[in-house]
């Protein structure tokens, strides 16, 4: 019925094309691609859909001449990724954990996280992903420092001299995580927070994220400034997105 309708009246059509970016904030990433936008076709609309240290860029194009409009958008949206070429996740509408999954599916990997703030947040997030028992082999959830140090073996000395929002702990905590779970990837963070806990040394939103597969262990530090839920989203993001550059650089 709808085709008949669509037939008669001529509706047109709406092609769309999204690519995700991640590490740069909108307002950035606006000054970025100003000149991009500025030159844009009038029959072309560009949408900004932030999330959590992520930003969608969703070129939207209506026409009656389906080839037309398709050929109109293909060529401004090889525009858009030439543009952004250097923060861009994916060219297409997919999630962070979508296209580490992805990538892993396509190298035959695994991975397993270590997480201490995120709570399994970053678990959660890879296991949301149909298809993911493929490559998700855990997590240990080492909230505490008493299992940070039994169950993922992280050392008492490293715990009571750097604490356990600390680089030092961060690098045993994935370096663990690998031997236990035996896979090619992990992850491990720790970090605080909030809205309690912070110290001058160590305020609210302090994060340590490492990421590792068998040859090297990469550590990196945040300082998120927002609320609780925030800070946790903020953390998982970026420990998926560091694991993901960590995948592509290997291949």
């Amino acid at each position: 019925m709808l085709s008949i309708i669509s037939k008669k009246f001529n509706t047109g059509f709406i092609e769309h094309r999204t690519l995700l970016t991640a590490g740069i904030g909108e307002s950035y990433l606006a000054d970025k691609i100003k000149n991009f936008e500025e030159a844009l076709p009038a029959e072309i609309k560009l949408a900004y859909l932030p999330n959590y240290g992520m930003v969608r860029l969703r070129l939207t194009i209506f026409g009656t001449d389906k080839n037309k409009i398709n050929q109109l958008i293909n060529h401004q949206f090889s525009l858009l990724k030439e543009n952004v070429k250097d923060v861009m996740v994916i060219d297409e509408d997919l999630s962070m954990e979508e296209v580490v999954g992805k990538l892993l599916k396509e190298k035959n990997k695994t991975i397993a996280t270590a997480e201490s703030c995120t709570g399994g947040s970053i678990a959660s997030l890879l296991t949301s992903v149909p298809g993911s028992s493929k490559y998700f082999m855990g997590s240990i959830v080492s909230y505490d420092n008493s299992i940070k140090e039994k169950v993922l073996h992280v050392k008492k000395e490293t715990l009571e001299t750097f604490g356990a929002v600390s680089e030092e702990t961060v690098k045993e905590m994935v370096q663990n995580i690998l031997s236990i779970m035996q896979t090619d990837y992990a992850i491990a963070v720790s970090g605080i927070m909030g809205p309690d806990g912070g110290t001058a040394e160590k305020p609210v939103g302090l994060v340590w994220i490492a990421i590792a597969d068998n040859k090297k262990i990469i550590t990196k530090k945040f300082n998120f400034r927002f609320d609780r839920n925030r800070n946790i989203q903020l953390t998982a993001t970026n420990a998926l997105n560091l694991i993901r550059q960590l995948i592509v650089d290997n291949s």
